[in-house]
């Protein structure tokens, strides 16, 4: 399994916004939404909660891999690219719950896996 590169690592800790994450469907049409919700599960496993997904979630049914696209306060720009699991119980699940916030039903937990990590468009794993 893939782990993120250590500048990416500490790039997290420093991100600003929301995240983009992206999905494509079975015909190859890309859906990006913004995520507030995110958190880094572990140095393999990126977070989102599934809050509100639509599009998203009938991508991931249907075996779509995932890009989570963040920026840091300098305004460097990192791309993570992977495959998509999703969580409704176990670990990642319940991790999610802590700090996705209340007032959101956090349906599942989205977990990207690291596969392919970029600083902007020089390829770092």
């Amino acid at each position: 399994m893939a782990t993120l590169p250590e500048q990416v690592i500490k790039a997290w800790e420093d991100r600003e916004g929301p995240v983009v994450f992206a999905t494509v469907d079975t015909a190859g049409t890309p859906n990006a939404i913004y995520a507030t919700c995110v958190s880094k599960f572990s140095d393999e496993t990126i977070v989102i909660a599934n809050n509100y997904f639509s599009k998203t979630l009938e991508n991931i049914r249907a075996g779509s891999r995932g890009a989570v696209l963040f920026i840091t306060k300098d305004g460097t720009s990192y791309q993570i690219k992977g495959s998509i699991e999703d969580h409704r119980e176990g670990p990642v699940f319940d991790d999610m719950k802590t700090w996705n916030p209340k007032e959101h039903p956090g349906h599942s937990a989205t977990a990207v896996k690291v596969e392919e990590v970029y600083a902007g468009a020089e390829r770092l794993l």
